[in-house]
Order: structure tokens, then C-alpha cells, then sequence
């Protein structure tokens, strides 16, 4: 991804084809996709796979979001997990403006979409959410400061006990082993990620541990679980995870199949 980061950012575009209804930046570059006639459904693999941070934390009480774009994330987690506050940082107004084209429902007791700066606002709420979801792309790819060792630092601080950070990254970004390590360093190991769901996106999960052995240590757990699995040749099982949790939390919910 390159360095050097445009200083007037290209409008978001929206294309409506059919029942599809999509969110890019650059041309032929799907930040986000939706379908009109079940905006609920996640249609691209990379959210699929990121919903997998219910293993690692079933109920969470509340999920911070950082990057809105069309939403898929948000309004899943927003009609599957009920008793689930949801807040979502988005820096761009142009973005946050687009909310009714993507069926987003309005802010109420329990979803707040703020427009300000992740990085400021992560590192002055410590201690303020279950589950951090990170996908905070734009038309140039992730903001170095979205991958730094300080706002790494200041997301595991933002983690309550038991809580998983969950990062939207890309295998072939030349920083990716950098930033890998970075969380490895912070998390002091407690990372992982589940071969074969996302394609070139890498969902990696990192877990914080709890204040005691006994408190939350769910999280940390199923890392230890995840990576045995993998060195235990057994990574070919996770194809079908993404499918399976979904079901899941949609039968939990009361929804069906969307």
C-alpha cells in the first residue's frame, strides 16, 4: 500500500445493479456490498469471517467499530445480537452521509455512528468495550496510524478483560508482517487467524487476557485452541466456520436465514 496518502480524498461512489448495491472509492475497488432485497446479509467474505470474533466472545455488551463503510458489519451484529451496544467510529461525513442508501438504522439506545478520529478517540476510552473491530480502510488502503504499535497499545487498553481485538488486514500488504508482529508484541502472543475464509483479506484475532485466571478467559483459549488446530494440520476445518457461526447467531436471534 503506498506511502504517500492523497490529500483531497476521492468521493465515495455508490453503484446500484440489480438487487446489489455496492460502495467503492477507486473504480473496481468493493469497500462494502449489500443486497436491496436482505440488507442484513453479509455478502463479502472478509465480514463473514470477521464475525467470528463470537467464538471468541458470544454476548459482548458493547462493540466498537472503526470504518462504517456501507455498513454490513453493523447491521448484522445490530439485528443478530440484541442486548449488543454497538458504536462505529468513521472519520469521513461523505461516508456517515450514505447510511440511508445502505438501509442502516437510525441511532438509538444501543448504535451511535460518530464522526471523529479513531486513533484520538480509542486512546482517551480505555476500558470501553468487549469487542474491537478494526477495517478502517479508504481509497488508498489502511492508514499507517491504524496499524501503529501506539494505537495497538491503545486498543488493548480500550479492551475491557476477555475482550478480542479483531483486524481486517491484507497478506500481501508489504507491512502486514510488521503490523502482525506489532500485535503479537502487545497481545504478548494471545493472536491468531483462521486460514482459508477470507481469501487475500487476513482476519487476525487478538485476545485480552483477564484480570485473574478465572475472569475471561474464554478469548485467550480459543487462540490457544485455534493455533494448535493449525499446527496440528487441522486448518482445513475452518472453511466452514464463518457459515456455521452465522447460522448460529441467526437461529439464536429468532431471524432464520435473513
Amino acid at each position: 500500500m503506498p506511502e504517500n496518502r492523497s490529500t483531497t480524498p476521492l468521493s465515495p461512489q455508490v453503484h446500484t445493479c440489480g438487487d446489489r448495491r455496492r460502495l467503492e472509492f477507486q473504480p473496481g475497488m468493493i469497500q462494502s456490498e449489500m443486497l436491496l432485497s436482505r440488507p442484513d446479509h453479509l455478502l463479502l467474505r472478509y465480514a463473514r469471517a470477521m464475525m467470528c470474533f463470537t467464538l471468541f466472545v458470544p454476548r459482548p455488551r458493547h462493540i466498537l467499530m472503526v470504518g462504517l463503510g456501507g455498513g454490513s458489519l453493523l447491521k448484522f451484529c445490530h439485528r443478530h445480537l440484541p442486548e449488543t451496544c454497538i458504536t462505529v467510529l468513521e472519520l469521513r461525513a461523505d461516508v456517515i452521509a450514505l447510511r440511508e442508501q445502505f438501509m442502516l438504522p437510525p441511532d438509538d439506545a444501543r448504535l451511535r455512528i460518530i464522526e471523529t478520529d479513531a486513533v484520538s478517540y480509542i486512546r482517551q476510552h480505555p476500558g470501553c468495550a468487549d469487542v474491537l473491530l478494526l477495517d478502517g480502510y479508504d481509497e488508498t488502503g489502511l492508514p499507517p496510524a491504524l496499524g501503529s504499535a501506539r494505537f495497538y497499545a491503545d486498543c488493548l487498553r480500550a479492551l475491557l478483560p476477555g475482550g478480542v481485538l479483531v483486524a481486517n488486514l491484507f497478506s500481501y500488504d508489504e507491512h502486514y508482517p510488521a503490523m502482525l508482529a506489532r500485535l503479537m508484541l502487545t497481545f504478548r502472543g494471545a493472536v491468531c487467524h483462521f486460514d482459508g475464509i477470507a481469501g487475500n483479506n487476513r482476519i487476525v484475532f487478538a485476545a485480552k487476557p483477564g484480570q485473574d485466571p478465572g475472569a475471561g478467559g474464554r478469548a485467550v483459549r480459543v487462540v490457544r485452541l485455534v493455533r494448535w488446530r493449525r499446527m496440528a494440520g487441522l486448518a482445513f476445518l475452518n472453511r466452514f466456520l464463518p457459515a456455521w457461526q452465522l447460522w448460529r447467531l441467526r437461529r439464536q436471534s429468532g431471524a432464520g436465514s435473513d
